[in-house]
């Protein structure tokens, strides 16, 4: 786990508001389909189609000079034994873990263009 960049250890994790596991994700994609506007998870809603992960929002990803992890809500719990609000995004910077993007930010993007702008600016601001 490290940056591109050489400096201090960072890791990007993204905590959708969905459980793990086959039938959760049928679930999930039956109701972003059918009800989009009580979608629960936002995070899937902006950077999920009907197909997978847009495309614009993996290359953004694999372009960061940060690692980045993507977990359900109850893999992150298992992982960190935390609970938090989802969905959000959290940093580890030097074996610390903070958020990085609150349930409300999160929840206020209106599309992938909005969060990647977010991403990028926050990771500025945590540079500075």
């Amino acid at each position: 786990m490290g940056n591109k960049t050489g400096g201090k250890t960072q890791k990007l994790i993204f905590v959708y508001n969905a459980n793990s596991g086959i039938l959760n994700t049928i679930w999930d994609l039956a109701h972003k389909i059918a009800r989009p506007l009580t979608y629960p998870c936002n995070l899937c809603a902006v950077t999920f189609g009907n197909l997978g992960m847009k495309k614009e929002w993996k290359k953004f990803v694999n372009s960061l000079d940060v690692d980045v992890e993507f977990l359900h809500k109850n893999e992150f719990k298992e992982k960190f034994n935390k609970d938090g609000k989802f969905p959000s995004a959290y940093i580890i910077k030097e074996n610390d873990l903070q958020i990085f993007i609150s349930q409300a930010e999160m929840n206020a993007v209106k599309n992938q263009y909005e969060l990647m702008a977010m991403v990028t600016s926050k990771l500025e601001k945590n540079r500075a």
